[in-house]
């Protein structure tokens, strides 16, 4: 989408309130150009590499200081391999599909997918899993909502299938990442843990909180979509 001139006004995407039946109201079309505008920038590049520096350092830090007590345990070591080869897998392979393509790079939607593993990585390193209670229960929903919601910007722009279809195709992902995740939390932590006895009732809570977070994000995407084209 062609960016209009920052003096432009008048036009109803270019103004975030609009009168309507003589009441003001929030113009969601601005809200989806605004994002279409992002699109066209540069710094959403500069966005998704400071959010893999900034993973990747502190999986340093805390490879490099295992004493530490919110990273003891934590298989770290695994995780400065595998957070940043996640990280760079859905650009790698839009990249690799998109290569012959003039198409611009959808950097907004590659740092959505990329946040989760900043928040996680970041909520350790502040101990905030062990100090705050419900900070595992926001990161599920809220990193499940970011991930889904990059992801079904991708699969969106394609527009090679129906609103509805994405939208439930980006809700079922959502539900089986968080069944993945989960597995992997079982085989890498809890089987050998202290924590085996209340792990069927946080599991289950992670796996609603997760399906929550990818559901939001494709009503949302869905949402863009219907504005986009009414």
């Amino acid at each position: 989408m062609p960016r209009p001139p920052e003096s432009q006004k008048g036009p109803p995407a270019t103004q975030p309130f609009v009168e309507e039946a003589g009441a003001r109201r929030f113009n969601l079309r601005w809200f989806w150009w605004q994002c279409d505008r992002m699109t066209c920038s540069k710094r959403p590049v500069w966005i998704a590499v400071a959010i893999l520096v900034a993973t990747t350092a502190q999986l340093a830090l805390a490879v490099l200081a295992p004493h530490l007590p919110q990273f003891s345990g934590k298989a770290f070591g695994a995780r400065l391999v595998a957070y940043p080869l996640l990280m760079c897998l859905v650009p790698a392979i839009w990249f690799c599909r998109h290569r012959r393509s003039p198409a611009p790079a959808p950097w907004p939607a590659f740092a959505l997918v990329m946040l989760p593993f900043l928040v996680d990585v970041s909520g350790n390193t502040l101990d905030l899993y062990d100090r705050v209670l419900w900070f595992d229960d926001l990161c599920h929903f809220l990193n499940w909502f970011l991930l889904l919601s990059g992801l079904g910007l991708l699969l969106d722009a394609e527009r090679r299938a129906p609103r509805g279809l994405v939208a439930l195709a980006i809700a079922g992902a959502g539900a089986l990442l968080a069944i993945v995740w989960e597995v992997g939390e079982w085989a890498t932590f809890i089987r050998f843990g202290t924590e085996l006895g209340t792990a069927y009732t946080d599991t289950l809570g992670d796996l609603a909180l997760g399906t929550l977070g990818g559901c939001l994000a494709a009503a949302l995407v869905s949402l863009r979509r219907a504005n986009r084209t009414s």
